[in-house]
């Protein structure tokens, strides 16, 4: 057994042979001398524990030390009535504290009751029970707290569950508490229903057995079962002081002293009124002139002294932040590297960045490795070195997606769920949290992880964050890789064709055309979605017909043409009738009138009104589509194409325009409606 569970167990049994065994005045003495210190030492603790949990055995240690200094009274009760005598301690008590009189004593131990009873006892009583109640109440919200902070990586596995486990000890401490203060008031009662007992009984065995008359009796055993009482509600007010002290700390985390004195003493002006109001007091009442004046100059001294120490600290606080800007404004520099703009940068909250650290098991940067990888082969576009990077300015969960440093777009997930989305044929609804998928915006709900089953047994699409961010990524990839395509890069495809096919490349550059000519038709394809991996047709088209024309728009257009078969494929599936819309004759013809020449290029000078009819009879056409569920495409004649893709590809970010010798001949379309005006 160890030394000090020995100790505790004898602490506690002697209080039960206290109640059995008489015990002889000395050891009283000892033992009530314990009693006190022991008090002396929980109220300490009590004062100076920077954390309540500090403090966690407490209502352990109310229970024992109740039960204690009951054993006690009951002890010397036995020796004040069967001998006239319970020790020095017992009788300096009724003596010295209650002036050797006996109604002074019985005034004070009421006083004394009266304090620990009403006044301590009772506030504590009320505070433990609000704490206990408002601490479970909490505790939820504290749970879901310490979970978000974990799934956002603000804290690690062993820190969640270092603030789970201090979060219950808290709990059960206030709950307990609760009850242990029910403990104080029984042994004020207990105290006060005892002394009124051994003040009668020891009036009755002093006149039935030793013969003494009642008035000597009663002032000899009165005086001594006051000193009883006193040697035993003085520590129990203690004890009531200290549960009062823990259940009323505002601070979890201070020392009282410090705390008390910093709050007190802290503002001059207040001392500064004290003092004026003190020496007011003195010079006009009659009350002590002397006292009051050296009260106030104090008050007014220590308020000049605690100004002093503020002015030095701001002072001081000053020089240091001048001192930081100084030397930062002193440490060299490279300038040139804050020129630089990252072609794409995702920048993402504190929240997002266990997503992005492998450590974690974060998976975001091999997922854009394969965004990179995706595209390339898609658009056959190789795309620059995605910067990730935090941004403490950012919500926790929210991320932004910036070409060339300017932001394109944004979104917010909400971790420890997924994003549900009803494909259109859903019929069942599954509660969650609204909202709307980034790329596309469309309608979503957030789920749980418990409900992800079940939304997926129903038909929902189900995915989570770390997509929702790639998803996002890549379609604004796609939306502006066309402006991605630098000279540079269109160089470095040429160069990966020019070995395999040289008599190519010789004949078109520079001959026939620029690198910058090239881009431009290049930027074109990649501005609609066209995939430019089939570089070899794309060169080989530019080559047959830039003897005649360098305009890269109309180059564009026949290289379109040579690409028909990809266009066909991408935009119209196979073995499957496509939905279109038709452009009406009047309506091209409106549009090549309108068209004016400039040594720039070509331009549409198109009338407003007719603009507006046009834009809006798309608008039916493609809200048409859309309720058939099918992509918004219309076909033109190849003339007129360029010019109308032109005119509507401000208004209608997804609409599909090709011309019908784009189109490959095995595709099946069925037209259902026409843009007129």
């Amino acid at each position: 057994m160890k030394k000090n569970d020995l100790i505790v167990g004898m602490f506690l049994m002697s209080a039960v042979i206290f109640l059995i065994i008489p015990m002889p005045p000395i050891l009283l003495d000892v033992l009530l001398a314990l009693n006190i210190s022991v008090a002396m030492v929980v109220l300490f603790n009590a004062m100076f524990s920077k954390e309540v949990l500090n403090m966690s055995a407490f209502p352990t240690i109310l229970l024992f030390t109740t039960m204690f200094r009951i054993s006690l009274n009951v002890s010397s009760t036995k020796n004040i009535l069967s001998t006239g005598e319970a020790g020095n301690v017992i009788k300096t008590f009724g003596e010295f504290v209650g002036g050797n009189n006996l109604v002074i004593g019985i005034i004070v131990f009421i006083i004394l009751i009266m304090v620990q009873f009403m006044v301590i006892n009772k506030g504590s009583e009320r505070v433990a029970e609000v704490t206990a109640r408002f601490t479970l109440d909490a505790m939820p919200g504290k749970q879901m707290a310490i979970d978000a902070d974990l799934n956002t990586g603000a804290i690690t596995d062993a820190e969640a569950k270092q603030r789970r486990e201090k979060l219950q000890e808290e709990s059960a401490f206030f709950g307990s508490m609760d009850g242990a203060t029910k403990y104080v008031k029984g042994d004020a009662m207990a105290g006060l229903i005892i002394t009124i007992i051994n003040i009668a009984g020891g009036t009755v065995m002093g006149v039935l057995y030793l013969g003494l008359p009642i008035s000597e009796a009663l002032n000899q055993f009165a005086i001594l079962t006051i000193g009883d009482g006193l040697v035993s509600q003085i520590p129990s007010l203690m004890i009531s002081l200290a549960t009062g002290i823990l259940v009323t700390k505002a601070s979890k985390e201070a020392d009282f002293g410090d705390l008390l004195i910093k709050q007190l003493f802290s503002i001059p002006k207040v001392l500064y009124l004290v003092g004026t109001s003190m020496i007011a007091l003195g010079f006009f009442t009659p009350l002590d002139n002397f006292l009051f004046l050296v009260y106030g100059l104090l008050f007014i001294i220590s308020g000049r002294v605690i100004a002093n120490k503020i002015v030095v600290t701001s002072i001081e606080n000053e020089v240091s932040s001048e001192d930081v800007s100084a030397n930062e404004i002193r440490k060299p520099e490279n300038v040139i590297s804050l020129l630089q703009v990252d072609p794409i940068e995702l920048e993402f909250g504190y929240g997002i960045i266990p997503l992005a650290d492998t450590n974690q098991g974060g998976d975001l940067l091999d997922r854009v490795v394969l965004i990179r990888r995706q595209i390339a082969l898609e658009l056959g576009c190789v795309v620059p070195m995605i910067r990730l990077r935090d941004n403490i300015q950012l919500n926790p969960n929210q991320y932004i997606i910036k070409i060339k440093g300017i932001q394109v777009s944004e979104g917010e997930i909400l971790f420890d769920h997924y994003m549900a989305m009803n494909p259109g044929y859903v019929e069942e609804e599954i509660t969650g949290i609204p909202t709307f998928e980034p790329s596309f915006h469309l309608p979503a709900i957030w789920i749980t992880e418990g409900q992800r089953e079940r939304a997926e047994t129903l038909g929902y699409t189900v995915v989570d964050p770390p997509s929702i961010i790639a998803t996002h990524l890549t379609e604004i990839i796609r939306g502006h890789i066309y402006e991605m395509l630098t000279r540079q890069d269109v160089q470095n495809l040429i160069n990966n064709i020019q070995e395999s096919h040289q008599t190519l490349i010789t004949e078109l550059v520079p001959k026939l055309l620029n690198i910058g000519e090239i881009q431009k038709v290049l930027q074109n394809l990649l501005r609609e979605g066209i995939s430019i991996r089939d570089l070899v047709t794309i060169l080989e088209t530019l080559a047959d017909y830039a003897p005649t024309t360098r305009d890269s728009d109309v180059l564009t257009e026949y290289t379109r043409q040579s690409l028909k078969r990809a266009i066909s494929n991408k935009f119209f599936p196979s073995n499957e009738m496509t939905s279109v819309v038709t452009l009406d004759p009047k309506v091209e013809q409106n549009i090549m009138g309108s068209v004016k020449q400039s040594e720039q290029g070509s331009y549409l000078a198109l009338d407003p009104g007719i603009t507006k009819e046009i834009i809006d009879s798309v608008q039916n056409e493609v809200h048409k589509l859309e309720e058939l569920g099918k992509n918004p495409i219309i076909i033109t004649s190849p003339i007129v194409r360029m010019y109308f893709k032109r005119l509507t590809q401000d208004y209608f970010r997804d609409l599909v325009v090709v011309s019908y010798n784009e189109i490959d001949s095995n595709v099946e379309l069925q037209s259902v409606g026409m843009v007129t005006v």
